[in-house]
């Protein structure tokens, strides 16, 4: 496991001001055709039951440590939930936890789900 203390110490302002560790709803709607990434609902099960994203990977918060193994390495993971911060926890987590290709989703799922309506969903 990569050293917290190191990770939070390489969010300096110049790694913050290049987006490097977040994308955006026009990022995404841009790489959800892609198999390389991989976008990861870390909403719990509750929340998911009412509103679903079918190109995303589920894996609650709460269960991220003891399912690990499922999220690929070898993808691009783009985690995300209702309101930006579980996906900024699951970021941290992943990071930490060896997985170099990690953004998190900027954005909610309010604002995700607006991108499928029918005139912006004709668009993509």
């Amino acid at each position: 496991m990569k050293d917290l203390n190191q990770i939070l110490q390489e969010m300096d302002f110049q790694f913050l001001g290049s987006g490097r560790h977040s994308m955006s709803i026009d990022g995404m709607k841009k790489s959800l055709s892609d198999d390389n990434f991989v976008f990861l609902d870390v909403r719990t099960n509750e929340e998911v039951k009412y509103l679903s994203f079918p190109f995303a990977m589920h894996v609650p918060l709460n269960e991220l440590p003891e399912r690990l193994a499922q999220v690929p390495k070898d993808k691009f993971i783009v985690p995300f939930c209702s309101s930006i911060f579980r996906g900024a926890v699951a970021y941290l987590y992943l990071v930490a936890n060896g997985y170099e290709d990690v953004k998190c989703l900027t954005a909610s799922t309010e604002d995700m789900a607006l991108v499928f309506k029918p005139g912006p969903l004709a668009k993509m």
